[in-house]
Formats: C-alpha cells, structure tokens, sequence
C-alpha cells in the first residue's frame, strides 16, 4: 500500500532457510492479510502450519526484491529464495550479506 511507510529491519541471513519470515508485530504494521497457509519444518525436525503473507517488498543497498513471507518467529529471517532474487550473497568471514562483488551495479540471475 502507498500510503503505509516503509518499515526499516535488521534481518538474519539463513541460507539453510528458503523463505522470508517476520514477527507477526512486522504483519501488523504492513497490514498483510494471510493468502495461504503452510506447513514448515523446523529446525528440531518438527511441523507447523504458519501464515503465508505478501507481497512484500524488501530493498538492501542497491537490490530491490519482491517475496512472499511466513508469519513465524521474533525476527526477520532472510532466506535463500529472496537472497538469491537478490543477487546477494553470504560472506563468511564478516557474517554479513552484501551485494554480489561479480555484479555490483545490477542484479543478475539464471534464467534458463
């Protein structure tokens, strides 16, 4: 919605994960309405039936992405779907998410 503001997040970075996920206070405060529901597997192996949200667009420097995200946790959770629309990548050794170095002015992708 144009008239909401944008709503400003540190995210944590999780290429084992594959969805965007935010707290449900980050749903209420960009007025999303549930879409769908899924089921997700957790990280101890169990099962939960979460919202689906969106669309929610996500900016980090340069990049502009759009996702879908899953109401579930109490923090922003960056995963591999929207880091990878992203052209983002995960530097190790800071533990950090930048820009891809190979593409600094514009995302790439595969499309093939």
């Amino acid at each position: 919605m144009p008239s909401l503001k944008p709503v400003e997040v540190d995210a944590m970075a999780d290429s084992g994960a594959v969805h965007l996920c935010i707290p449900e206070h980050i749903r209420i405060q960009l007025e999303l309405d549930e879409i769908d529901k899924k089921e997700v597997t957790l990280a101890d192996g169990s099962r939960k039936l979460v919202s689906y949200v969106g669309p929610i667009e996500i900016r980090f420097k340069n990049r502009i992405g759009f996702a879908g995200a899953l109401v579930m946790g109490d923090q922003v959770l960056l995963g591999a779907i929207p880091m990878e629309d992203m052209d983002l990548v995960i530097i190790p050794k800071t533990r950090t998410v930048d820009i891809n170095p190979f593409s600094p002015n514009i995302a790439t992708s595969i499309a093939k």
